[in-house]
């Protein structure tokens, strides 16, 4: 296999980071996996209450593959009748049809604001919004001024890691082209602001991949010189986009 001539940098969860692995390889590039948090499932009496409510709205929307994953562990995801069951993106489209939706729509444009334009979001009467505390700060609010209902389930959280010493090093000693991979504002603020100022200067040198135009957006604001959005979270489209920007 040929050497490496550029990094990813990959804000991916912990455990999170296989897909952009191999998709930065496909593009001879190599990861550098920094991850600012790992994903620990909900599975008490109130996530399982807040989820049985969420089922049971006109509408139910999944806002990532891990709300999903993290549902099924708690409940049969089947839809009802006349329900519409609906995903952020293609991978939550994805996990909820492997967990038995069969009936699931997601936006082509695979962010908050794609997934608000659906038919089925116009005018419901009430949704269920199946996530975690923090992120997609738009989609409730929304929602909600459109005159629905909406019953929030959080079925996973977020726990912040410190940044790990060979995650710093590799960051301080890093050479040659290389492009971060933003698919989360929450990700990329908590690094910028959270991690040695050095590290977020080194990261701030980089390229941006962003997974939306909005991410784009937030990342020029945060100092980023050279930034392009993919459309997509989907690490074959974040990579192939890192792997344009690193050679332009």
């Amino acid at each position: 296999m040929p050497t490496p001539t550029w990094t990813l940098l990959s804000l991916r969860p912990a455990g999170g980071h296989d897909g952009m692995r191999r998709a930065a390889a496909r593009h001879g590039g190599r990861l550098l996996a920094l991850s600012p948090w790992t994903l620990l499932p909900c599975a008490d009496a109130e996530a399982t209450r807040a989820l049985d409510a969420a089922l049971s709205c006109e509408a139910v929307l999944f806002t990532s593959p891990a709300a999903v994953r993290a549902a099924a562990a708690l409940r049969p995801l089947r839809p009802r009748p006349g329900q519409a069951w609906l995903a952020v993106g293609a991978g939550s489209a994805g996990a909820l049809r492997r967990a038995g939706g069969d009936q699931v729509l997601a936006p082509g444009r695979m962010d908050s604001e794609g997934v608000l334009a659906l038919d089925a979001l116009q005018a419901p009467a009430s949704v269920g919004l199946v996530t975690a505390p923090g992120g997609r700060g738009v989609i409730a609010p929304t929602l909600q001024a459109r005159g629905a209902v909406v019953v929030r389930a959080d079925v996973y959280r977020r726990q912040t890691l410190p940044p790990s010493p060979r995650a710093l090093q590799s960051l301080r000693a890093l050479q040659g082209p290389a492009c971060l991979a933003a698919s989360s504002g929450e990700a990329l603020a908590l690094v910028l602001d959270t991690w040695p100022a050095d590290v977020a200067a080194v990261l701030r040198r980089c390229s941006v991949a962003a997974a939306s135009e909005r991410l784009a957006e937030l990342a020029r604001e945060r100092g980023f010189a050279r930034v392009a959005s993919a459309g997509s979270p989907r690490p074959a489209a974040l990579a192939a986009l890192a792997q344009q920007l690193v050679a332009g």
